[in-house]
């Protein structure tokens, strides 16, 4: 068993503490912006994130199914982030996901801690909590549990938790549907830049080499939420991101220069769009930053799979057909790996110069 470096975050939710440690709290110009996320999630005005009907993705009337696609199509290009309903995959399946990883996440955490990461030799794979490894030292307000769910022949079966016992059934019932839902998805996005259907596919890897890594982010109550980040200001490095939750809102958008928080739609799974295909469609389609807020009444948890082009196989830069004399590339070529590498040293000069 590996020891925890770092304390995890339930334990001192649970701890009764009434003032959370200076790690957990924000810089101040971040602090402003920070609201109680249950009176966000109330407003009306102001934009919203859009919701995307897929019923008719796939329909037999051209007409009924463009309009469809090109729902999504303008929610990529605008916002880059949405909710899904009618997504094709059933509520009954969906449920058990997120029971299986309540379960999980409801054991002792010496049971938890019999899968605990080791982050220091490079095992990321596990149930852990973020170290300080970043230049401002700063910590979130979360533990997680990541691993790899497909393809089938990549998954390193031995870390995906045996309690409960439906975990490995529903988790492996889910990653073959969310992966038939990415194909579509990308086809739409194909099409919506003049491509051939299987292009934005194929340029992530396709069927043998995307990955879809999961990870099961657990928010405990916080005693100072008016202070912390469950999970701070981020896009994400993936070609795309479908997340559940457990319908307690904590999920903002940061769009037009101003915080949205996203409401909680029944039975949708919300799907960002990440820096991958960003870079692919040359900036025409959006990775939007994003970040999670905390509370103090509810524990949140939210399962999101990141699904990701092969780390050094594919060379990521904007599509020849996306870039023209007026629209140079926006962005230089570099692998999946450069890519994280190249954000990671940004952050921390960013870091550094705010000292």
């Amino acid at each position: 068993m590996v020891t925890s470096v770092a304390p995890r975050v339930e334990s001192l939710s649970s701890s009764g503490i009434q003032s959370i440690p200076k790690e957990y709290i924000r810089p101040q110009e971040e602090l402003t912006s920070i609201g109680n996320v249950f009176e966000e999630e109330k407003k009306d005005e102001g934009p919203q994130v859009p919701t995307i009907d897929l019923k008719d993705i796939e329909s037999e009337d051209e007409v009924v199914r463009e309009r469809c696609r090109e729902e999504l199509k303008k929610a990529a290009m605008e916002w880059g982030v949405m909710h899904l309903v009618n997504h094709g995959i059933s509520d009954d399946l969906i449920n058990r996901v997120k029971v299986a990883g309540e379960t999980f996440f409801n054991l002792p955490i010496e049971e938890k801690e019999k899968y605990a990461n080791d982050q220091a030799s490079g095992m990321i794979a596990g149930y852990g909590s973020k170290l300080a490894n970043n230049a401002s030292g700063q910590l979130e307000w979360e533990d997680y549990f990541f691993h790899l769910i497909f393809p089938e022949d990549k998954r390193d079966m031995t870390i995906w938790p045996k309690t409960p016992s439906d975990y490995i059934p529903a988790t492996c019932e889910y990653s073959v549907k969310l992966r038939s839902l990415a194909t579509k998805i990308l086809s739409v996005l194909s099409l919506g830049l003049g491509l051939e259907e299987g292009r934005l596919e194929k340029e992530v890897g396709g069927m043998e080499e995307l990955l879809l890594q999961k990870k099961i982010n657990y928010y405990p109550k916080c005693p100072q939420p008016e202070l912390a980040l469950g999970v701070e200001a981020h896009t994400d490095v993936s070609a795309l991101t479908f997340i559940l939750h457990n319908m307690v809102p904590g999920l903002q958008l940061f769009y037009e220069g101003k915080w949205v928080t996203a409401k909680c739609v029944p039975n949708s799974i919300i799907m960002h769009i990440g820096d991958t295909i960003e870079i692919l469609s040359n900036g025409k389609y959006k990775s939007i930053l994003h970040r999670g807020l905390v509370n103090k009444e509810k524990v949140r948890i939210s399962w999101a799979v990141f699904c990701e082009p092969p780390k050094e196989k594919i060379i990521l830069k904007p599509l020849p057909e996306t870039v023209s004399e007026t629209e140079p590339p926006l962005f230089p070529p570099r692998t999946f790996s450069q890519h994280i590498q190249h954000k990671l040293f940004r952050k921390t000069q960013e870091a550094l110069l705010s000292k």
